[in-house]
């Protein structure tokens, strides 16, 4: 990569960790956000906030995109000129999480303008973007992924996992293991607490047992806890959820335990829990069974 610098759009709550670590490592940031005040405390860093997607994208040979929607993503490259302004030969590297098709069709479309494109979605959390230890799993071509190296390393350990499209699939391979084992830890501390156990003690028993995870440690502290501040929000966990069936429809599989997740989430949302934390399916399971109580209660009376 050239001394250029590097456009960074979305600076939300990965965004931003993903950004200062950029800047901890010295290189040059130009920041752009929608929401003008997201970017604000980068520029207190060092970094050149731009009024505009292309002017943060101008002469840039590196344009980090890290934001939530596909129709986002799509709206800034094409719309707003963000593709239009980087030179030739510029990597756009998609960090957020959507489709594989839809990385596909990007690719395809900035391939046409000259660009290339890298779909690099990432796992770890604000904890891990802040901490440069993120899980970041790359689709392209070899070439791309060895130019941005560097860069990577600044963020955490990144896989080539094949061609474009498919570090969108892996990151929806994440996201089923997640949203499915919240929901396990979740059933699991209800079970322990309804049967007469000390839920915490119980996930301290199976601390180093086949049963430990992640997201037993820090999504089940957040259920004992209660606090479902994001995070990760439900909303995004079902849409990771709706792409996930897609693609599974897709490559004509069947994924009944992503389907009955989904549902619980769906449920959740629409119940007014779009931005908790996505720990918080377990309101939801308890929703469902305080209800099934009161069945139970009203047939019998």
């Amino acid at each position: 990569m050239s001394a250029s610098p590097i456009a960074f759009l979305g600076t939300g709550i990965m965004g931003s960790r993903m950004a200062t670590r950029l800047i901890d490592a010295g290189y040059t940031l130009r920041v752009w956000n929608r929401t003008a005040e997201k970017a604000a405390p980068l520029g207190r860093r060092g970094a050149i906030v731009a009024e505009n997607a292309a002017a943060a994208c101008r002469g840039a040979d590196l344009a980090i995109l890290m934001l939530s929607e596909a129709s986002s993503v799509s709206a800034v490259l094409f719309d707003d000129g963000a593709a239009e302004a980087l030179p030739t030969g510029s990597v756009v590297l998609d960090m957020g999480s959507n489709s594989p098709a839809t990385a596909r069709t990007h690719a395809s479309r900035l391939a046409a303008m000259g660009l290339n494109h890298l779909d690099a979605p990432v796992s770890g959390g604000p904890g891990g973007a802040e901490q440069g230890t993120l899980a970041i799993m790359a689709g392209g071509a070899q070439e791309d992924f060895d130019r941005l190296q560097p860069v990577f390393a600044c963020l955490g350990r990144s896989t080539l996992v094949g061609p474009t499209g498919c570090g969108q699939l892996a990151k929806l391979c994440n996201q089923t293991i997640v949203g499915l084992t919240i929901g396990a830890v979740a059933e699991a501390l209800l079970l322990a607490q309804a049967g007469g156990a000390d839920p915490a003690k119980v996930r301290e028993a199976m601390a180093g047992g086949y049963a430990d995870s992640l997201i037993l440690k820090v999504h089940g502290q957040r259920m004992l806890d209660r606090v479902f501040t994001p995070g990760g929000p439900s909303r995004l966990q079902l849409k990771d959820l709706h792409n996930i069936l897609a693609a599974a429809s897709a490559a004509g599989l069947e994924l009944p335990l992503a389907s009955h997740v989904t549902a619980l989430y769906e449920s959740l949302v629409a119940n007014g829990g779009a931005e908790l934390d996505h720990s918080a399916l377990m309101i939801e399971i308890e929703r469902r069974s305080a209800q099934s109580r009161d069945d139970r209660a009203t047939s019998r009376a």
